[in-house]
């Protein structure tokens, strides 16, 4: 597997984006931070968090006997430029503004 797409599969699901937006606003998490964000238990927490850490999405430093944990973006932003930026420009952004202006509410 590439890294695109460990990176892909850890962004498919819900409960690892909840973890990154919310390291997005409080990086450096502890995992008793993390805990609440879903209706699982530490051990299903701790999975994801794997998940995320095998892909790059996240970096982990110990801090005596507690793990924190940081978002790392540079994978999702080699993403962006290699997937999403290149198709803003050009037709398919036309066709894109163009949906959006059809849709508008009169």
């Amino acid at each position: 597997m590439d890294d695109d797409d460990g990176v892909f599969k850890a962004l498919a699901d819900p409960t690892r984006r909840r973890l990154l937006d919310h390291l997005f606003v409080h990086d450096g998490a502890r995992l008793a931070d993390l805990e609440g964000l879903a209706d699982m238990t530490r051990f299903g927490i701790m999975k994801h968090l794997r998940v995320l850490e095998e892909a790059g999405l996240i970096t982990t430093r110990r801090s005596g006997r507690e793990k924190l944990h940081y978002l790392n973006a540079v994978p999702i932003r080699l993403i962006h430029d290699r997937w999403i930026d290149k198709y803003r420009a050009g037709p398919a952004a036309y066709l894109a503004d163009l949906k959006h202006e059809l849709e508008k509410e009169p």
